[in-house]
C-alpha cells in the first residue's frame, strides 16, 4: 500500500478511537450530584445556589466552587470536600 494511501486510513482509526472515548465518558450530572449529596449529607438543603456552585467545581473553578458554596451556607470544610468531588 502506498504511504499517502494509508494516511487517511490512520486518521479515520485515530478518529474513531477517539470519537469512542467520548461516548464512553460518564454524564457530567453524576458529578454534580456527587458534590449536591455531600452538601445534603452534611446537613445542608440543596438549593440553585449550590448545584450553581457544583456546576463551577465541575468545570474545574475550585476556589470558585467553594465561595459560591460558602456564599449559599454551606460549612467552609463540607464546601471544600464537596468542591473535590465535583469534577471526578
Amino acid at each position: 500500500m502506498r504511504r499517502s494511501a494509508r494516511i487517511p486510513s490512520v486518521l479515520a482509526g485515530l478518529a474513531l478511537a477517539l470519537g469512542g472515548a467520548v461516548i464512553a465518558a460518564p454524564p457530567a450530572h453524576a458529578d454534580i450530584a456527587a458534590c449536591e449529596n455531600h452538601v445534603q449529607d452534611q446537613g445542608t438543603e440543596v438549593t440553585d445556589a449550590v448545584r450553581m456552585g457544583c456546576y463551577v467545581g465541575l468545570v474545574g473553578d475550585q476556589s470558585g466552587c467553594v465561595g459560591d458554596l460558602a456564599r449559599a451556607g454551606v460549612a467552609d470544610a463540607v464546601a471544600a470536600e464537596a468542591c473535590r468531588q465535583a469534577p471526578q
